[in-house]
Parts: C-alpha cells; structure tokens; sequence
C-alpha cells in the first residue's frame, strides 16, 4: 500500500506575544519577496530598518491582547492543531498521514518536512490553507515547499493543492457558522477579505492588462480565474445565494491595508459609512481566513466595533472562521481524496 503524508500549510503566529517573538514573526514575513515585492536591497531597507522596528512592539500588545483572550495561545495555533488531529481522524484506517506547519515561524515547514522526509513517504500533497489563491499567501507556501522537496535526493510523487474557495465544503462551513446569527436583524453584511496591493493583483495578467481592466466584481473568466479579487468576489456570490442576500445586502471590501494602493473598498471604511448612514448592526464574514486569528478577533471584532461606535453604531458581529467544522473538515477530505 502506498503511504501519503498531507501536509497542511497556515501563514505562522508568534511564538508568543513579546516584543522579541513578534520582531523575529515579522521579520521572516515581510522579508518574503513574494508578500513585500520589492527589489532585495529596498526589501531589507524598508522591513528591517523602519518597519519591524517601529511595528513590533505595537504589534506585540495587540498580540497580547489577542492571546490572553485565548487563555495565553495562538487561536491560530490551537485551531490548526485541531483540525490536523480531526482531518486525521478521517483517515485512521488509511495509509494517509496528516501533518501541518507555519509558513512564518513554528512548526517551521524546514523542521516539518524533514521529519516527513525521513518517514519515506510515496506521494506528498501540500495543502495551503488559503482558499483563494494570492502569491503572498499560497503561492509563497508552495514555493517554499518545493524549495525545500528539489534539495531532497529522492523526490516522491507530489501534488499541490493552490486553492479550494468553491469547495462545497468550505461554502457550507461558512453558512454552517453564520447559523448562530438572524440575519434580519443586521442592517447590513460585509465580507471582509486580507488586502493586497494593487500591483499584486495586476501580476496576474500578462502584457499591458491590469486588475482594474477586468469585470472582477462581476464575473470570472479565464482571464482573472487566478486574479484574488476575482476569486474573492465569486467566493461572496457563492456564500451570498445560499443565504438568500440580495447584492444590495452586503458589500466586498478589503482589511489589513497597509497604504492607499491596496484593494478597495477598505473595510474600515466601509465600517465607518455604514455608521454614518445609520446602520446600528452590521454583520462581517471573512471568508479569507478558514482559522480565526488576529484579523478577525481583533481588526474585525474589536477595531471595527471601536470605528462603528465612535461613528454612530452599535455592534459589529463578527461570524467565526470555519476553525475546525465538520463541514471544513469534509472540504479538506474531499479535496485530498481527489489527489489518492
């Protein structure tokens, strides 16, 4: 029987909330060509001489905020933890073995990967857990680990899985969460999607076309299948049929902005003109993230509550990431049964 190790693949967490692990966590991330791409010297230039510097011990109180309202853990952590041991739990009686890593940070993929090296597997499928596909995310996963699989003296079959957003599973884990909450009762629902910058999304496409050129919000075609806004926006289309929203329910928009030349419209902005015009309950999925982590808990559940009131508002319901649902986990089966 031939024997395949899954390796599940999230972006990576602190090890802890002091300034120190944060300053180490950010400087691997944003020194990744693929997440900051900029040429090498301006990289190093910008991320370690004014960026980490500035932004770590900021972020490290934001991190400590976020780990003490998970009783001292990475909710990143400990929900990846979970879904590993329950996605295993699905192939017990198998010779699938399921393991997973941090892009940034531990588990290192280095550390993961040369333990699966050494158990001589006969197929590898890398498993980013990103449902749409954006360089800086899955792309930079899976570079990273055939990176690590060409230096290998013997190379095993291998499969990669680069995105999953129209999976039924993934759709309805997400519907699934959305249960607790009665939509009737918000005036209006946002689905809140990680940024990027615009000249990241123009990659996609060859020549002289860019992002803004294609009917993105609208359509997907063979053009923009790889483009994330597209993907983005055709993940909401999904979610937004199933829960019966009319396309003036609910608007797209983009968070974690880092300047203006990022996705639009920006989430926080989008929070603030609701208040305005009213609004008093605004409902905010983000489909973008399957682990809820420190851009839901705390941009999305804390920051834009904080917005939304100084504004006008009451509250901001925050629907949870699919964590480890049992629909979620029915994804992930069924996208690597597809690879046996």
């Amino acid at each position: 029987m031939k024997r395949t190790c899954v390796l599940l693949i999230q972006l990576g967490t602190p090890d802890s909330p002091s300034t120190r692990d944060v300053r180490r966590y950010l400087s691997e991330f944003l020194n990744d060509p693929r997440v900051i791409d900029l040429p090498y010297l301006v990289r190093k230039i910008l991320v370690n001489g004014i960026i980490v510097p500035f932004r770590a011990p900021k972020s490290a109180k934001i991190y400590k905020e976020l780990f003490d309202l998970s009783n001292g853990e990475s909710p990143l952590l400990t929900h990846t933890q979970s879904l590993t041991s329950l996605l295993q739990d699905r192939f017990k009686e198998t010779d699938v073995h399921v393991e997973f890593a941090m892009r940034y940070q531990n588990p290192s993929m280095d550390s993961v990967m040369e333990r699966i090296r050494k158990e001589n597997f006969d197929h590898i499928i890398l498993l980013p857990l990103f449902p749409q596909y954006a360089s800086a995310s899955s792309g930079s996963a899976i570079e990273k680990g055939l990176n690590i699989l060409r230096k290998w003296w013997v190379i095993p079959k291998v499969s990669v899985i680069n995105e999953f957003w129209r999976e039924e599973g993934y759709i309805n884990s997400i519907i699934e969460r959305s249960k607790a909450f009665n939509l009737s009762e918000f005036d209006h629902v946002l689905f809140s999607y990680h940024g990027l910058p615009n000249r990241h999304v123009d990659k996609v496409y060859e020549g002289s076309d860019l992002c803004s050129d294609q009917p993105c919000e609208i359509e997907l075609n063979e053009k923009n299948k790889f483009c994330y806004k597209a993907t983005a926006y055709a993940t909401t289309r999904l979610i937004a049929e199933k829960l019966q929203l009319k396309e003036s329910d609910y608007t797209v928009c983009f968070q974690s902005r880092l300047d203006k030349k990022w996705l639009t419209p920006f989430s926080d902005k989008v929070v603030e003109d609701w208040a305005k015009k009213g609004a008093k309950k605004l409902l905010v999925f983000s489909p973008a993230f399957v682990a809820d982590c420190l851009e839901t808990t705390i941009e999305i559940g804390s920051e834009y509550q904080e917005i939304f009131e100084e504004n006008g508002g009451e509250t901001v319901s925050l629907v949870p990431s699919s964590n480890d649902h049992p629909e979620f986990i029915n994804c992930l089966e069924n996208l690597i049964q597809k690879q046996l």
